[in-house]
C-alpha cells in the first residue's frame, strides 16, 4: 500500500464532499495595506511630543499649535465620506495609492516648513490623504481575503498594527527629538511610505470594481453638491468639537461651527434622500455620495454607533489618563508613555483572540465581550487617586486597552460584512467618521469636565463613570446587532 502525502492525495482519500483546504494567508499584501494604516495612525499621536518644540524652532503661537495637533483629525474626519466615495466610484487601489502619495508629500512639506502656516497645511494635506488612504483600505482587505477565516486573521494584524503604532507615537516622537529634531517625525513617514507604495504597486492587483468603474461615468454621474456638503458638514462639526475644549462649549466661534455644522448635515441627508430615490426611477441619473438606505440596515448602524462609543470612552479616557500621570504624579513625557503601554499595546493580545474567535463564532461574540471587559476597566480607573500604587492601575488600563482594541478589530469586521459590495469604501468611511467624532468628543467632553472639576481625580473619576456606560450602552447594542445579523442570515437562506 503507498502512503500518500500531498495535499491533493488527502483531498482525494477525504472524498468529494471534504472542506476544501482553507486558502492562506497572504502576507505581502498586508504588509502594504498595514503600512499606509500605521502611517495614519501614528501620525495621530507623534506629533503631540513634538509640540514645545515646534513652539520654539517657529514662535508658534497657541491657536496655530492646536491646528497643527488637531487639524490633521479634522480634515481627515472631513473627507472621509468622500475618500470611500472615490474608491467605490474610481477603485480602491488607486485611491489607496494616492492617499499615500499626499500624505508622503504632506510629510516632506512638514519636514522642510519654516513658518507655522506652512507646517497647518501641511498637517491638512496629510489628513487629506489619510482619508483617502484609509477607507480604500479596509475595502482592500475585503476584496484581497474573501476568505472568512481568513479576513479575520488579515484584519488582527492589520489593526493590531494600527494599535501598535498609535500606542508606540509618544515614545518614538521623543527618541526622534531627542535624538534629532522636531523634523524627524515627519521624515520618518517617507521611507514607510515609499516602501507602501512599491508593495502595493507590485503585490496589490487591482479591484474587481477598478475596470467596471471606467464606464461608470456614463450611467452614473457624481454628486457634487452631496460632496460639498458632506466635507462642510464634518469639517465644521469636527472643528466645532475641536476648539470647544480651549475656548469652551457656548463660545460663539464654537456654536458658528456647530450651526454651519447642522445646516450643511441637514442640507446633505435632504440632498442624498433625494438623489436616492430619483437614481431608482431614472438609473442614469446622479449617484448619491452616501446611500442613505445603508443606514437602516439594522446590524450596519448599530456597528456605526458602537464605534463612536467606543472611541469616545477609549480616547477621552487615554487623554485624561495621560494627564493624571504628568500633572497629578508628576511623571515626565518618556515615563508617561511607558506607562500606559499596558493599554496601547494591546493589539498584540487582542489581534490572535479576535482572529480565533472571529472564525468560530463571526465578529459579535468578541465585540460584546470586548465591550463588556471595557467597562469593567473604566470602573477600575475609580481607584485612582493623587497616591495610587501604579499596579492597582494596572487592571483598568489592561481591560480599557484589550476591550477597546478587541471591540474595534470585530466592529471593522462586522462592516465589512454588513456592507454591500459596491459600497465597501463608503461604508468604511462611515464607521470611521463615527469613530473620529468620538474621540473628537470625548477628548473635548473629558477634557471639559476635569477643567470644571476641583480637582483632577474628580473629573476622572466622573469620566471613567461615563466612558463604562458608553461601553455597556455598546454592549447591549451588540447582543441586538448579533441578532439582527443572524436574522438577515436566516431570512436570505
Amino acid at each position: 500500500m503507498t502512503v500518500t502525502d500531498s495535499p491533493a492525495d488527502r483531498r482525494h482519500l477525504a472524498g468529494p464532499d471534504a472542506a476544501p483546504a482553507r486558502p492562506p494567508l497572504a502576507l505581502t499584501p498586508l504588509i502594504a495595506l498595514s503600512l499606509g494604516y500605521f502611517l495614519v495612525m501614528l501620525d495621530v499621536t507623534v506629533v503631540t511630543v513634538a509640540v514645545p518644540d515646534i513652539r520654539d524652532s517657529l514662535h508658534a503661537g497657541p491657536s496655530a499649535l492646536q491646528w497643527i495637533v488637531d487639524g490633521y483629525s479634522t480634515l481627515f474626519a472631513g473627507l472621509l465620506l468622500l475618500g470611500g466615495g472615490l474608491g467605490d466610484r474610481l477603485g480602491h487601489r488607486r485611491m489607496f495609492l494616492t492617499g499615500l502619495a499626499v500624505f508622503t508629500a504632506a510629510s516632506l512639506a512638514c519636514g522642510l516648513a519654516g513658518t507655522t502656516a506652512v507646517l497647518v497645511g501641511g498637517r491638512l494635506a496629510q489628513g487629506a490623504g489619510a482619508a483617502f488612504l484609509v477607507p480604500a483600505s479596509l475595502a482592500l482587505l475585503r476584496a484581497t481575503y474573501p476568505d472568512r477565516a481568513v479576513r479575520a486573521r488579515a484584519i488582527a494584524i492589520w489593526g493590531a498594527v494600527a494599535s501598535i503604532a498609535f500606542g508606540a507615537g509618544p515614545v518614538v516622537g521623543g527618541l526622534l527629538i531627542a535624538g534629532l529634531d522636531w523634523r524627524a517625525v515627519f521624515w520618518l513617514n517617507l521611507p514607510v511610505g515609499a516602501l507602501a507604495v512599491a508593495l502595493t504597486l507590485r503585490h496589490l492587483p487591482a479591484t474587481p470594481r477598478e475596470p467596471a468603474t471606467r464606464r461608470e461615468p456614463a450611467t452614473h454621474r457624481m454628486d457634487p453638491a452631496g460632496q460639498v456638503l458632506g466635507v462642510l458638514a464634518l469639517v465644521a462639526l469636527a472643528g466645532g468639537i475641536n476648539e470647544a475644549g480651549a475656548q469652551g462649549w457656548t463660545s460663539p466661534v464654537v456654536l458658528g461651527f456647530f450651526a454651519v455644522g447642522v445646516v450643511a448635515l441637514a442640507l446633505f441627508i435632504a440632498v442624498e434622500r433625494r438623489l436616492e430615490a430619483s437614481v431608482r426611477i431614472r438609473p442614469g441619473g446622479r449617484a448619491p455620495l452616501l446611500r442613505l438606505s445603508l443606514l437602516r440596515t439594522g446590524a450596519f448602524s448599530a456597528t456605526a454607533v458602537i464605534g463612536l462609543l467606543i472611541s469616545l470612552g477609549y480616547y477621552g479616557m487615554l487623554f485624561l489618563s495621560t494627564l493624571y500621570f504628568r500633572q497629578e504624579r508628576g511623571y515626565d513625557a518618556l515615563t508617561t508613555g511607558l506607562a500606559l503601554l499596558p493599554s496601547v499595546c494591546m493589539g498584540l493580545i487582542a489581534a490572535p483572540v479576535f482572529s480565533r474567535a472571529a472564525a468560530r463564532t463571526g465578529p459579535y461574540v468578541p465585540m460584546t465581550l470586548g465591550l463588556f471587559l471595557g467597562a469593567a476597566g473604566f470602573l477600575g480607573w475609580l481607584l485612582a487617586g493623587p497616591g495610587t500604587a501604579y499596579p492597582v492601575l494596572l487592571f483598568a488600563l489592561i481591560a480599557t486597552g484589550l476591550g477597546q482594541t478587541l471591540t474595534a478589530l470585530a466592529s471593522m469586521a462586522a462592516i465589512i460584512e454588513s456592507a454591500p459590495a459596491d459600497g465597501a469604501g463608503v461604508a468604511s468611511a462611515v464607521f470611521n467618521v463615527s469613530r473620529q467624532v468620538g474621540s473628537a468628543v470625548g477628548v473635548a467632553l473629558f477634557g471639559t469636565l476635569v477643567a470644571t472639576s476641583d480637582h483632577l481625580t474628580d473629573g476622572l473619576h466622573l469620566s471613567a463613570a461615563l466612558a463604562a456606560a458608553a461601553f455597556l450602552t455598546g454592549g447591549f447594542l451588540a447582543i441586538g446587532a448579533r441578532r439582527r445579523a443572524a436574522a438577515a442570515v436566516g431570512g436570505t437562506a
